[in-house]
């Protein structure tokens, strides 16, 4: 689900990779992500006009300390306390959540995963989850206005399947022949 209203004209486009977050109160700044099974959450203050977002690879955070950035549990945190600090106020802040998508049959739901656990901990912090646009079978383009807290999405062109790989067969060597390769 995407804003009608439209987005300014980016004079600050800043782009939040996997693991990073990023938070602004100019209004002409636009956070944009590409999002697959990753999650992007974007938090807005209406009152304060600022916002942010992060975008995060696996929801609850591992026993490695040096990778925690990739979690949502770690980014969740850092993005809030940036907010507060920037002068935000928890009990204004509204949530939108973008991503979630299986984009490879087969594979675990990390996806679904990672929308369960950002939804759960909305609802833990009471902050409300006033839009979405989660799950299916393609990733998004996100672009975020933090100062208004638009959101647009547009689903990343459908990459056909490619036909499955079969391993080659093993070749003998020949006796006194060396093949480089």
């Amino acid at each position: 689900m995407s804003d009608e209203r439209p987005l300014p004209q980016a004079q600050t486009l800043r782009h939040v990779m996997q693991g990073e977050y990023a938070v602004s109160a100019d209004p002409d700044a636009v956070l944009a992500t590409l999002l697959g099974s990753c999650v992007a959450a974007c938090l807005h203050d209406p009152v304060a006009k600022l916002g942010g977002m992060n975008h995060f690879l696996l929801p609850e955070t591992g026993t490695d300390d040096t990778r925690a950035r990739l979690f949502g549990a770690h980014l969740m945190e850092l993005l809030v306390n940036e907010l507060l600090h920037l002068g935000a106020r928890k009990e204004r802040l509204v949530a939108k959540l973008f991503g979630g998508a299986r984009v490879v049959s087969g594979l675990s739901r990390i996806g679904e995963a990672n929308v369960a656990f950002a939804r759960r901990f909305f609802m833990d912090e009471r902050v409300p989850l006033i839009a979405e646009n989660v799950g299916g079978r393609r990733g998004l383009h996100l672009r975020f206005h933090p100062a208004t807290g638009v959101a647009r999405t547009r689903p990343i062109a459908k990459i056909e399947s490619l036909p499955p790989v079969r391993a080659a067969e093993p070749k003998e060597p020949r006796s006194g022949h060396v093949e480089l390769f």
